[in-house]
């Protein structure tokens, strides 16, 4: 999301007056020149690369006028599963203020705006938090306010879109929906707030715009991780950036954004692979005939949007995948696609197919021709070769043999690049030393920790084979075939 800053008043109309609270307002005020309100909060401001179906040309309405603030509140996602812990101070509050609650639910009343975080292509967002409860000196929320006057329909759809994705997921590394708020005409969308800011300021602030390579095989992992719970749900993100990859204060990521995704169906498979290990004796040692090996089979499941198909042109021009560029309908192929430039411009601070302008740019990703890679790089080694091998593997023009889109991140994951990873301890891997980058070190409501009992990974492992079982559980409530694949 790209912000800017722009003046706002008439904070009375929705909040009753006081000393502390700042004199903010969701009324639109309109720009005559967008480039002189790009000052303040946010290193997005005159960095970050805007989707290609959000226009910054659209004029906001110069009139503001008295409405009637009828709110209905929708928290049904109370108490999210990875999250349910009575600690949690987000839900604590939320649950405080909504059991005082005449209705029992959450309104714009309940909210006190701490300050103006910025303004998006679909709307602002403020920093809350909730009135009268602050004991909970951790529930600090994203507010992000709709003016749905000010909006075209197609702009109005992405609002929908986002509202119901949103609402349907439960997942550490993807915004919390804590309470959707209809008022007069602006539709309120209460998020977890990030202070660590995103992933394109953190790349800014390195040396060449670069993370160490410790530092790229773990946000990739916690993006890959985000990624295969999406498609598991049959959702095509497709704004995959690093500047919608925002930074918890314990250094972990949260994608946001969700306005250009789509829906398709997704149909689980059981996939057995076949692996060959060295036999050993057993003394340790290997079998002295060196060439006797023994035979594993894992199984694991494979939930990806193999159907999903859609011909609309969306997404960031240097993010965008060839099939997309061509404008012939594309599929789940495209958010793999993102994930290889994504890796990329971690690595090497440019994306692949950056040519001097956006239309360059899309000549070089339609072209036959084949990702580069920077010569005489420093930092060589067997860990920068399985990087670029991945790279090529995901960056594969054709999507029937780009990796990822018939198994998905099952097949990603098994990469040598991820070599080492416990999948099912994500949540608890201490975020690498890089600068500028959050790393706290406390337990709070359910997130990572540096420091995590074998109790605490033990619940972690039943959260993970619980997400599994509600896969294929949904799959069996609506009556779908569950496939079985041997590889």
């Amino acid at each position: 999301m790209h912000y800017s800053t722009a003046a706002m008043d008439e904070e009375a109309l929705f909040f009753p007056s006081s000393d502390t609270d700042l004199d903010l307002s969701f009324t639109s005020i309109a720009s005559t020149d967008r480039t002189t309100t790009t000052t303040t909060t946010s290193a997005r401001t005159s960095l970050a690369r805007s989707s290609l179906t959000l226009s910054f040309n659209d004029r906001l309405s110069t009139t503001a006028e008295t409405y009637n603030t009828t709110t209905s509140s929708s928290s049904s996602s109370l108490l999210r599963s990875h999250r349910r812990s009575s600690d949690d101070p987000h839900w604590s509050a939320i649950k405080a203020a909504t059991t005082l609650s005449s209705d029992g639910a959450l309104h714009l009343r309940h909210l006190k705006l701490l300050r103006h975080l910025g303004t998006g292509n679909l709307g602002r967002v403020f920093l809350c938090r909730l009135r009268d409860y602050d004991n909970h000196a951790n529930a600090n929320f994203a507010l992000k306010v709709v003016d749905k006057e000010s909006l075209s329909a197609k702009k109005l759809s992405h609002v929908k879109t986002e509202a119901e994705i949103l609402s349907t997921l439960d997942h550490p590394f993807l915004l919390t929906l804590y309470a959707h708020i209809e008022v007069s005409h602006y539709t309120c969308l209460l998020i977890d707030y990030c202070p660590g800011g995103d992933l394109h300021a953190l790349l800014h602030r390195q040396p060449g715009n670069r993370l160490p390579l410790k530092a790229v095989k773990f946000f990739a992992s916690e993006v890959l991780v985000a990624l295969e719970y999406l498609h598991s749900l049959g959702i095509v993100y497709r704004d995959l950036k690093p500047e919608n990859i925002l930074l918890r204060e314990d250094g972990h990521i949260m994608l946001s954004d969700f306005d250009l995704c789509f829906k398709a169906d997704v149909v689980p498979i059981l996939v057995q692979y076949t692996t060959s290990t060295p036999t050993r004796s057993r003394a340790g040692s290997l079998s002295c005939f060196g060439e006797d090996e023994e035979e594993v089979v894992t199984t694991d499941i494979v939930a990806e949007p193999t159907a999903a198909f859609s011909r609309s042109c969306v997404g960031t021009h240097e993010y965008l995948a060839p099939e997309l560029v061509a404008g012939n309908g594309h599929g789940n192929g495209v958010d793999w696609w993102a994930f290889g430039v994504l890796i990329y411009e971690l690595a090497y601070g440019t994306t692949p197919f950056k040519g001097g302008s956006k239309e360059s740019t899309l000549r070089n990703i339609a072209s036959t021709r084949d990702v580069r890679f920077p010569e005489n790089d420093e930092e060589e080694g067997e860990e920068m070769s399985l990087l670029r091998d991945l790279v090529e593997k995901l960056l594969v023009k054709d999507p029937r043999r780009r990796l990822g889109c018939a198994r998905g991140a099952t097949d990603v994951k098994r990469h040598p690049f991820f070599r080492g990873i416990k999948w099912a301890l994500i949540r608890n891997y201490k975020a690498p030393e890089v600068r500028g980058l959050p790393r706290k070190t406390t337990m709070t409501k359910g997130h990572v920790t540096t420091h995590v009992s074998s109790h605490r990974r033990r619940r972690l492992s039943r959260w993970l084979v619980s997400w599994k079982g509600s896969v294929l559980l949904g799959c069996y409530k609506k009556k779908k075939p569950c496939r079985f694949v041997h590889v």
